[in-house]
């Protein structure tokens, strides 16, 4: 039996790396750690609701470098799905779609997103 010779798809080497594809995937990655972020926050109320031993656990674990490693990225994917949110409600709207306009609004999302997740944080521990 011979075989049949199909074309092959193309690889993600033939396509150029570009902003809004980085962007893209940062969206779909913000929204996965969003939902286990929202875990957590279950699990703190959960811990609250448990008494006060639990939530002193949980509040430990919250409260040290890797706790906090972990609400500075549940912040700052908040406001960057938050932000590229309202950036796709334009595009639902139909403003935006140049290329020019996509990249710079794109970056834009993207160090707004930073420098509000810097205030906060600031203003957290002010």
């Amino acid at each position: 039996m011979s075989e049949i010779q199909r074309p092959l798809s193309p690889h993600l080497s033939v396509y150029k790396w570009t902003v809004a594809s980085s962007l893209s995937i940062l969206h779909r990655l913000s929204g996965v750690v969003l939902s286990l972020g929202a875990l957590a926050l279950i699990a703190w109320i959960l811990a609250a609701a448990a008494g006060s031993e639990a939530y002193d656990q949980v509040f430990a674990i919250l409260s040290g470098p890797f706790g906090l490693l972990i609400l500075f990225g549940f912040s700052l994917s908040f406001f960057y799905h938050l932000g590229n949110g309202i950036r796709h409600l334009f595009w639902d709207a139909g403003y935006g779609f140049d290329k020019k306009i996509a990249r710079i609004s794109g970056w834009c999302t993207l160090i707004i997103s930073i420098l509000v997740t810097l205030i906060f944080w600031v203003e957290v521990w002010s």
